[in-house]
């Protein structure tokens, strides 16, 4: 059994640095999950006492709130700050420039197209920027019955593929007078996603790792299950399935934005020590 690691995965340049500095605001609490990854999230906990809050409202003056990688609404940062909360943001920088968009977009009453989950706290977040709302689609046919205004600015969620953002692009851009369109697709998704397919397409399976509600991960799996049937996505060692490996030779690994390289590399050695040479 060969096994080969795509030339990127796993921690994006965002979640390096929520991760750093979660790990230096001890017995702080995060609002809402930090990252979509649960072990990592358990360590954080256990190593730093990091603890996490879904309710931004139970924060106290002079308590510490660690913002998750994927932003918070406007109004509910807004009210952290007003009740002298001591807010920490570790935001991705790469959310932060969809959310300014909205604003500036909005505030030169230009119509916000948003690409992407509606329920995702990116999103829910992004959204809370544009003035007087935006439209979410997650594909080219939301937008067949919708009525925009002229001008539309159009931006993703972060972790979507690029192929279908220019889907939902080209759907507008014949059809209204000014369409904007802001590639706020983060560069490392893109990277991971083209490294991904790649070694898909040599390899006779595929196991991609990560949270089962990371987003980036999901789209990881997606594309490698496109050039690779017999892909698979778990999120630690013991999702492993060692049937899946029979009279398959070249083993392909990617992991999503959120996992951990030591995740990463148990997936490894209990493949390496499970699975018949």
């Amino acid at each position: 059994m060969h096994i080969e690691l795509a030339e990127s995965y796993g921690f994006c340049f965002g979640v390096k640095r929520a991760i750093k500095i979660a790990e230096e605001n001890k017995n702080s609490s995060t609002y809402g999950p930090l990252i979509h990854n649960n072990k990592e999230i358990a360590r954080l906990e256990q190593d730093f006492k990091v603890s996490l809050t879904d309710d931004y409202k139970s924060f106290k003056s002079g308590e510490k709130a660690v913002i998750r990688t994927h932003g918070i609404p406007k109004n509910e940062l807004a009210e952290l700050k007003e009740n002298k909360v001591d807010v920490v943001d570790a935001t991705c920088p790469y959310v932060t420039k969809p959310q300014q968009i909205c604003q500036d977009m909005s505030e030169q009453d230009y119509e916000i197209v948003i690409f992407g989950d509606e329920v995702h706290p990116e999103i829910r977040g992004v959204k809370s920027y544009a003035i007087d709302g935006a439209r979410v689609v997650t594909c080219s046919k939301d937008l067949e019955d919708l009525k925009l205004k002229e001008k539309i600015a159009l931006v993703a969620q972060t972790t979507r593929k690029i192929e279908d953002y220019l889907e939902v692009a080209n759907y507008l851009i014949p059809r209204y007078k000014e369409v904007r369109v802001f590639n706020t697709i983060c560069n490392a998704t893109f990277e991971n996603q083209e490294a991904a397919k790649k070694i898909a397409k040599k390899a006779d399976i595929m196991i991609v790792i990560g949270g089962k509600n990371s987003s980036n991960t999901k789209q990881l799996f997606s594309l490698a299950h496109d050039n690779c049937f017999d892909s698979y996505h778990i999120e630690d060692e013991n999702d492993l399935d060692y049937s899946w490996f029979d009279k398959k030779e070249f083993c392909g690994i990617s992991a999503g934005a959120s996992t951990p390289d030591w995740i990463i590399q148990n997936v490894i050695n209990s493949i390496q020590d499970n699975v018949t040479k």
